[in-house]
């Protein structure tokens, strides 16, 4: 098992929402931005589409049904990535060396030369959800996951994160936290 750590941070307001709780059996439907509906992402990461498919199967596990056409909220999702190179870079480290000496136990001479050294770049991911109300447009839950690891395979980053934002849902405790989720290597 791989553990992937998140770090969350949740604020729910249902009450102020007019009875809008999250409770089991609430609608929902999904709302893109403009540059959702048009995103291309690179090839360590997944579409909206993907995703949203995958916070089907997480939201319907609390008990929230996907129906566009009555909704009680409107679930807004976004993703962003940003890959670091590794922490020392790539590249030759150290240098070409000859050294001479002797002591008790004889003489010596050492040579030393360049090493390749490569770090694996480093992933920084966040994943966002905010959810509103479909008749006062108030947003009632709001959360974040934060990953950064070495591990390229986003289709099982992505998921892992997802449900470590919605941990404890629809009452998470308020403010940020670690959440960690394990998935299989």
């Amino acid at each position: 098992m791989r553990l992937v750590d998140s770090d969350v941070s949740t604020f729910t307001r249902w009450q102020a929402a007019g009875g809008v709780t999250g409770a089991p059996g609430t609608t929902y439907r999904f709302e893109r931005l403009p540059s959702q509906q048009a995103l291309s992402n690179g090839p360590w990461e997944i579409s909206q589409d993907q995703l949203e498919a995958t916070a089907v199967q997480v939201l319907q596990r609390y008990g929230l049904v996907q129906r566009p056409d009555a909704p009680r909220l409107i679930v807004q999702m976004g993703i962003t990535s940003v890959v670091q190179p590794g922490g020392y870079g790539s590249g030759f480290y150290g240098g070409t060396g000859v050294s001479l000496g002797t002591g008790t136990g004889g003489s010596f001479i050492g040579l030393s030369f360049p090493v390749m050294r490569s770090e694996p770049p480093l992933y920084i991911r966040e994943l966002s959800i905010v959810m509103r109300d479909s008749i006062s447009h108030a947003v009632v839950y709001e959360t974040r996951a934060r990953h950064s690891g070495v591990w390229g395979d986003a289709r099982a980053i992505w998921p892992a994160m997802l449900e470590a934002a919605l941990n404890s849902f629809p009452n998470p405790p308020q403010g940020a936290r670690r959440v960690n989720v394990e998935i299989p290597r």
